[in-house]
């Protein structure tokens, strides 16, 4: 069964596949943020929820601007998630399609292994790009949005997606992955950079105040940073941005104070 999915994949070009991926990230980032923007940022669902927030609607312009990079973005992935899958077919990867080869208790493993190192990559190589001298070549573009909305979390620079898009291709010759192991990092990639997109007036004010919050990054940790360049540069955990001095030790604080100034004020 192996050899069959194998000789299926060498049958399809380079370009075939970068196709086929561009519609399915494009389509998952549409129906995921887009989703997201519609629930947390629709005029109507927000009257009836929380009439409050009605006058912080996102700056159009912005949005606009969010979307044409994540298009850009999500060729970018497509082009190196098509490399992965040619790749594979050749046989030259650590991918695997047998869930039994490393046992099943691998595939849990190898999954927090990767977001362990993808936390750590991102972190330093997000820190790297605000460097002044590379800031506006690589990641200026996604900072246009001050107060970000989930169709901010895949409007990188095209420079920045391809930085991002190498770890994808790295560690799939590095580690063994099982093809649902690989999906299930994508998954957690897409969601956790739309929740930390979602911006800090739309969550209860409990979330960063709960144990959960102080050592998985969230929207009120991220929203920080989108406002201090200096501050809070992890994808998942705080750990790197706690131990090399880049957290704010009073975010919890300022979160709620920014929060009642937004919501109570002028």
């Amino acid at each position: 069964m192996g050899k069959c999915k194998e000789i299926k994949l060498i049958e399809h070009s380079f370009g075939f596949y970068g196709i086929a991926f561009f519609g399915i990230i494009l389509a998952r980032y549409f129906l995921v943020a887009g989703g997201m923007y519609l629930c947390f940022y629709s005029p109507f669902i927000q009257s009836i929820v929380n009439p409050n927030l009605q006058r912080l609607a996102p700056d159009w312009r912005s949005v606009q601007w969010d979307i044409q990079l994540s298009v850009v973005s999500a060729g970018v992935f497509s082009l190196a998630a098509a490399f992965i899958l040619l790749e594979y077919s050749w046989g030259i990867t650590r991918l695997y399609s047998h869930s039994q080869q490393y046992g099943l208790w691998y595939l849990g493993v190898s999954y927090g292994a990767v977001l362990v190192l993808q936390d750590a990559y991102f972190y330093f190589t997000h820190r790297c790009f605000h460097h002044p001298s590379l800031f506006p070549w690589l990641h200026q573009g996604h900072h246009r949005s001050r107060y970000p909305t989930p169709l901010t979390s895949f409007a990188f620079d095209p420079l920045e997606a391809i930085v991002q898009s190498l770890f994808l291709i790295g560690i799939v010759f590095l580690i063994p992955l099982h093809f649902i192991t690989l999906i299930a990092v994508l998954t957690t990639m897409t969601v956790w950079a739309v929740l930390n997109h979602l911006g800090i007036e739309r969550l209860p004010t409990s979330f960063p105040h709960h144990w959960l919050g102080r050592w998985c990054i969230g929207p009120a940790h991220h929203s920080i940073h989108h406002r201090n360049y200096t501050l809070h540069y992890g994808l998942y955990f705080t750990f790197w941005d706690k131990l090399l001095g880049t957290q704010d030790p009073n975010y919890e604080k300022k979160f709620v104070e920014h929060l009642l100034d937004k919501v109570d004020g002028a």
